[in-house]
């Protein structure tokens, strides 16, 4: 899609300027827990909170890590594929809640993808703790994925639905 196709969409444009931001909040922060912290180390914030800092050659919850290497372009095939198939979603149009949700996953999707492509793997740094247990540690991109993935589902259950039978539509 050209810049001009886009333009005549300003909606469109709009929340790929929300995907933008999520790249470039994702990238700072990678980059200042990177220049701060050696791998593994870390800052206490809170009793249940540490900024660490981990790579994760796999995916969510380090799914296929221990391959071999090449789920690093496996997975930055399957974000580039969501990609591209978010900014047709976007170009469509849809609700405020929708396009938000998709903008979030759009600029999600590419700050890991970023990563992926320029180290091989992706930077985390935020972990929750309490007593023994830990959630994976995971980093500003992961977060705009799962709220968006939340929005998409809350706006799913929002929007009428065009087969429902003429009985529950009030006929």
């Amino acid at each position: 899609m050209t810049l001009s196709a886009l333009q005549k969409r300003p909606h469109a444009l709009r929340w790929l300027w929300l995907a933008a931001a999520i790249v470039v909040v994702d990238q700072l922060t990678k980059a200042a827990v990177v220049a701060s912290l050696r791998e593994g180390g870390g800052w206490i914030v809170t009793s249940f909170f540490t900024v660490v800092l981990t790579y994760n050659t796999g995916a969510a919850f380090s799914f296929l890590a221990a391959a071999s290497g090449w789920q690093r372009w496996f997975f930055a095939a399957i974000a580039c594929a969501a990609a591209a198939v978010i900014v047709v979603l976007l170009r469509r149009g849809g609700t405020p809640m929708y396009c938000a949700g998709l903008a979030l996953i759009l600029g999600g999707a590419l700050g890991n993808l970023i990563d992926r492509l320029v180290l091989g793997k992706v930077t985390d740094f935020l972990l929750f703790h309490y007593a023994q247990w830990a959630y994976p540690a995971f980093n500003v991109a992961d977060s705009a994925i799962t709220i968006g993935a939340g929005l998409l589902i809350i706006d799913s259950f929002r929007r009428p639905r065009d087969n429902a039978p003429e009985a529950a539509k009030g006929a």
